[in-house]
């Protein structure tokens, strides 16, 4: 029979991607292993690869095709010995579906997920108008992923049944679906007596409710017209978008600030590069960045302090026996964080190489789905743009993100005289729900500790 060729789900999460490009036509022979087409996500492009050998009998969805959802029929494939025009004039109707695997990308799914578009800031309001409330005040007794700004409940059709069968109001049941969606297995739970939300407390009378944000068409007439061009978010920008609402609104973060004194960072930096081997075109094999020490710094911090390399979750903590950070790599018109494994247990040069490797495929957007995922804390530098200091929000589920700023000389005083020396500021962004401001403390220090004592980070 013939072979349903469905969109790939690139991840848990994923539920729309972008069909980029066919590699194979009509009437082209395929074969295991051939790449059929290449599926675009807001962070990389991949390739998909068939695990059946046939005839591409018809494409249903044209290259180029945005926002096609997971499991939509995009092809059909005619099996070995099949007619291919009987196999395309059944496309869709009487073709048996392909299992879940009839197709699948060459490296292991799991894209982000592409969300709606992500609220717009409210602007200053107009003279005539009132005074402007706080965005998502309404919200925040609920998780803000369930509601979609309108006061929509993103459920399954399925958990929507079922929810009404049971005669529980799936406004008060928490979503363990993507995105927050609440999805069958929560109504169950929430049928056994767990995971319901106590009912929302009517508003205060004379009190109105503000509106989670303003409507495009609102904020458009806020400005003059022709006064501004419209630029339509591409994907990236509605992911960061929905994750930094996400964290700023379900993530209680507190901040700790230190300065360090890098002189000897500085000095061991230099030692360490200008000892590397020359290549045959002339090039040093390696040459070390302060971001690496820094890396290396809070990778063997995490470890030394293992109640702070952890992700929190409502069932308990995962406690990590590794420290997998995340980097921020500016791309444009966005960031993308890649992770670097196991640093504690990788030297100086080669978290320096795998970094570079990260950064020029992540500008490429080549990188696979497992490269950037999976990290529990993460760096951000903008040290090199001469920031000297800032605060990051936490990228979920991850718990802590370094702030890191730049290095410059400063007067200070040293054993009753007043010196010079080089000094950074560092500040760690901490989820309150996984880490005491005690504990948050002590992370930063051993942070500390080793930026100032590089020679420890060797031994």
């Amino acid at each position: 029979m013939p072979i349903n060729i469905l969109m790939p789900a690139l991840s848990p999460t994923m539920e729309k991607g972008n069909l980029a490009k066919w590699l194979k036509k009509e009437g082209d022979r395929v074969k295991t292993g051939d790449i059929l087409a290449e599926i675009e996500t807001d962070k990389a492009t991949m390739e998909y690869e068939a695990v059946d050998d046939g005839v591409l009998a018809k494409i249903i969805v044209p290259e180029g095709t945005a926002d096609v959802p997971v499991n939509q029929l995009i092809a059909v494939l005619a099996g070995e010995g099949e007619d291919v025009k009987a196999a395309a004039s059944s496309a869709g109707k009487g073709a048996a579906p392909a299992p879940a695997q009839a197709a699948a990308p060459v490296s292991q799914p799991s894209a982000p997920a592409k969300p709606a578009a992500a609220p717009a800031p409210q602007p200053q309001a107009a003279t005539a108008a009132p005074p402007p409330q706080p965005v998502r005040a309404a919200a925040q007794a609920q998780p803000a992923p369930q509601a979609n700004g309108h006061g929509r409940i993103f459920a399954s059709p399925l958990a929507r049944r079922l929810a009404k069968e049971a005669n529980i109001d799936i406004a008060r049941i928490a979503g363990s679906g993507p995105h927050g969606r609440v999805i069958a297995r929560d109504v169950a739970q929430a049928k056994a007596g767990g995971g319901l939300r106590a009912p929302a407390a009517p508003a205060a009378p004379g009190i109105a409710v503000p509106p989670p944000s303003l409507s495009d068409e609102k904020i458009r007439a806020f400005y003059e017209p022709g006064s501004y061009d419209i630029v339509p978010h591409d994907n990236m920008r509605k992911i960061i978008a929905q994750r930094l609402q996400q964290a700023t609104v379900t993530i209680p973060h507190f901040y700790l600030t230190v300065t360090c004194t890098i002189d000897r960072l500085l000095a061991a930096r230099e030692d360490i590069n200008s000892t590397a081997p020359k290549g045959d075109d002339g090039k040093p094999a390696y040459k070390l960045s302060v971001n690496d020490f820094v890396i290396k710094a809070l990778g063997l911090a995490l470890v030394r302090k293992p109640d702070t390399n952890v992700t929190w979750t409502e069932s308990g903590m995962l406690k990590h026996h590794h420290a997998n950070i995340g980097i921020a790599v500016a791309l444009p018109g966005g960031l993308i964080t890649p992770v670097l494994r196991n640093v504690d247990e990788k030297s100086l040069i080669t978290i320096s190489k795998e970094m570079k490797d990260f950064a020029a495929r992540a500008r490429a957007r080549r990188l696979k789905p497992e490269e950037y995922q999976g990290g529990a804390s993460a760096v951000s530098n903008l040290g090199m743009y001469g920031i000297e200091e800032f605060t990051a929000v936490i990228n979920p589920p991850q718990t802590t993100i370094l702030a890191v700023g730049a290095g410059e000389q400063r007067a200070v005083v040293q054993d009753g005289k007043v010196t010079v020396a080089t000094q950074m500021k560092i500040t760690l962004s901490c989820d309150h729900r996984a880490i005491d401001g005690a504990l948050g403390a002590e992370l930063i220090g051993e942070i500390k500790r080793f930026i100032e004592s590089p020679t420890a980070m060797l031994v």
